[in-house]
């Protein structure tokens, strides 16, 4: 017997409204404010341009240009297949990212954090094929660190001036 009752999930918007739950999204929600007011730091290398465009698809593009956001790049691949030859067939491409939020007309930080994960990648198969994989692998990982980034700036954004 089944303790499931459709009723529950009927009365589940109710209580995440009695709660002071509300959408991000929503007219007035908090991550309105967000909404083309953020800046992101020029990207320098190809994972720089990653990050800055999922930033922008999630945030766009900034056309009020409130706050500044600067960010740290750092990658490893770790390898993680070994053969009996001691060749590496498959990889982790590990990233970190260290932002910061601050505002445009005072320099204050407003927000700071570091995002953390990984993606991997076969090395088997032709050298064509390797890179391949291995830049997917890292253009992947730049779009999961922004999304990161964004619900971090999302949580954060009723306590923005």
């Amino acid at each position: 017997m089944s303790s499931f009752n459709r009723r529950t999930i009927l009365l589940l918007p109710l209580a995440l409204a009695a709660c002071g739950f509300t959408p991000a999204y929503a007219p007035g929600g908090a991550a309105t404010a967000l909404l083309g007011t953020v800046r992101a730091d020029d990207p320098t290398d190809k994972n720089g341009f990653d990050l800055v465009e999922r930033l922008e698809e999630r945030l766009g593009r900034p056309e009020d240009h409130r706050y500044n956001l600067s960010y740290t790049i750092a990658t490893e691949a770790v390898g993680v297949g070994i053969t009996t030859e001691n060749e590496i067939t498959r990889f982790n491409l590990k990233g970190v990212i260290e932002y910061t939020l601050s505002d445009r007309a005072t320099g204050e930080r407003l927000s700071a954090g570091r995002v953390q994960n990984f993606t991997a990648y076969s090395a088997t198969g032709s050298t064509v094929a390797g890179l391949a994989a291995e830049e997917d692998a890292a253009f992947r990982l730049m779009r999961i660190l922004a999304d990161q980034i964004v619900a971090r700036l999302i949580a954060t954004a009723p306590s923005l001036p």
